[in-house]
């Protein structure tokens, strides 16, 4: 699957563990400085990159996730992180800067409205998360392509659902986009983590929301 423009021809492909340390180094930049959960909380690339590098053996293990390069330099332009949605947290995550905690707390809130009990299986849904694009490259169809590309990849596994919790106006327009419906949302205004209300600087983006989309034909 490729995607060119006027400046670049980009091609796209399935992550392997030889990509950690560029997509860990593109991801905490871009999610530091433009996912807003992550904005408000103050987290820094430095901080961000961590959780990055706990994710991707896992994710390299699965094959799920995709990166989109510059085609000729094969700079690393995009990457989206899936894993199986059955996946336990990977060790590691109680080391992480307490600033992810109200993320993670909104966030759970979201899987456990949406689970309502029940416990996912492996094999059955795949869970897109983490989805950037590098400066420069946005507004190109990047972040779109990545997604398709994983759904196929998802598919082709025999995965029948795929599951995104998207936490910004952008992210939920590309899942819109590609057929994704909306299940569980929560406020960022509203939300509440040990007395205060981490969000309420990025209460014009919403909340997240989590959505899924079928992936039988």
């Amino acid at each position: 699957m490729s995607d060119s423009d006027e400046d670049a021809q980009i091609e796209y492909g399935i992550f392997v563990a030889q990509d950690t340390q560029e997509v860990a180094r593109l991801l905490a930049e871009v999610f530091s400085q433009r996912d807003p959960p992550a904005v408000a909380v103050g987290l820094s690339p430095t901080e961000f990159e961590p959780l990055v590098q706990l994710l991707c053996p896992r994710a390299a293990a699965q094959g799920l996730s995709v990166v989109a390069r510059r085609a000729g330099t094969k700079e690393l332009v995009g990457a989206l992180l899936t894993e199986d949605r059955a996946s336990p947290p990977p060790d590691g995550m109680d080391r992480l800067s307490p600033k992810f905690d109200p993320i993670f707390d909104i966030l759970g809130q979201l899987d456990a409205e949406y689970d309502a009990g029940r416990t996912p299986q492996p094999g059955e849904s795949m869970y897109l998360f983490l989805l950037g694009v590098a400066d420069g490259y946005t507004g190109r169809g990047v972040a779109q392509h990545l997604v398709s590309l994983c759904l196929e990849q998802g598919a082709h596994k025999g995965y029948k659902l795929a599951v995104a919790e998207a936490t910004n106006k952008n992210s939920q327009h590309v899942l819109r986009k590609l057929g994704f419906a909306e299940r569980v949302q929560r406020s960022y205004l509203d939300h509440q983590f040990a007395g205060r209300t981490p969000f309420a600087s990025i209460a014009d983006q919403g909340g997240p929301i989590l959505m899924e989309r079928s992936l039988l034909s």
